[in-house]
């Protein structure tokens, strides 16, 4: 069987090339071979590998950046999924596809359900809902995964951003009214991986599936934890999402129910802390490594 993956050099894409080589040899062009911008690109490296199994990793993340870009993030996030759905029709292959806490707009005081009705608060979150349905609406096979407050040891994200920081400066200010699950981009490629055992052999399983770490924590929480681990005792103040206005605004519940993934394919992720605990082994070990 013949792997497209697409997004090799983000967190989540990454941590999936090697895992993935379990189900068949990997085709993971790079971004200046396949530019999801361009729907010609998108059909042409589905073209070159006929896969029977397609996964996209790929996204436009830049959340704040993406309320002055909206032409660009919908290009990526949307129209380049219907491209994606369409091939994947083409050569009866799977699509696995990767979307955001960001659909909905963090109102519900409970944990997120599949079927709840999304509501994006920003660009961001539009465009990866206008991707889901892009696939949704076709007759492709598709399994699309949400998650949330995504982290690995390399890349751009709170994790780094909040070691740096803390070497850089004498005291922190971090949101605490947000709330979620922070979720490491190798937690994410195993459990995908774990969903795929099951789902390759069986249409039926085909839907939308939360896939989340356990247990939860704020933004402020979660900078807590990481510099307790790190050793670094710089302060850390909590501050409400007003003191710190952005472009975009974000949901203040990013919690999401996993329930179905766990039921459908057994796959439950380890808690926020057990992947941050790994994560910076990752990272201490690559230290040690240079």
């Amino acid at each position: 069987m013949k792997i497209l993956l697409l997004g090799r050099s983000g967190q989540v894409g990454a941590a999936l090339a090697p895992l993935l080589r379990r189900f068949g040899p990997v085709f993971a062009p790079t971004h200046a071979e396949v530019d999801l911008a361009r729907p010609d690109s998108v059909r042409d490296a589905v073209r070159a590998c006929s896969p029977s199994l397609i996964v996209n990793a790929a996204a436009y993340t830049a959340v704040d950046r993406a309320e002055s870009e909206p032409e660009l993030a919908r290009a990526v996030n949307a129209e380049a999924l219907g491209v994606l759905a369409r091939e994947a029709s083409r050569y009866d292959a799977l699509l696995v596809h990767y979307s955001t806490d960001y659909v909905f707009d963090g109102t519900k005081s409970a944990p997120y359900v599949e079927d709840d009705a999304p509501a994006p608060l920003g660009v961001y979150g539009q465009t990866k809902l206008a991707g889901e349905q892009a696939v949704l609406a076709s007759d492709c096979r598709h399994l699309i995964f949400r998650t949330s407050w995504v982290y690995a040891a390399t890349g751009r994200n709170f994790l780094l951003t909040m070691l740096r920081l803390a070497r850089e400066q004498p005291r922190l200010r971090v949101v605490d009214d947000q709330r979620g699950a922070p979720t490491s981009a190798r937690a994410i490629a195993r459990g995908t991986v774990q969903a795929l055992d099951y789902a390759l052999g069986d249409s039926g399983l085909d839907g939308v599936y939360h896939m989340t770490a356990g247990g939860q924590t704020s933004w402020h929480g979660f900078a807590c934890a990481i510099l307790a681990r790190a050793g670094l005792d710089t302060p850390v103040d909590p501050i409400p999402t007003s003191a710190y206005p952005t472009p975009a605004r974000r949901p203040l519940n990013s919690l999401l129910d996993n329930a179905r993934l766990a039921a459908r394919f057994g796959v439950r992720l380890p808690d926020w802390e057990a992947g941050l605990d790994e994560t910076l082994k990752e990272l201490a070990a690559a230290s040690a490594a240079t």
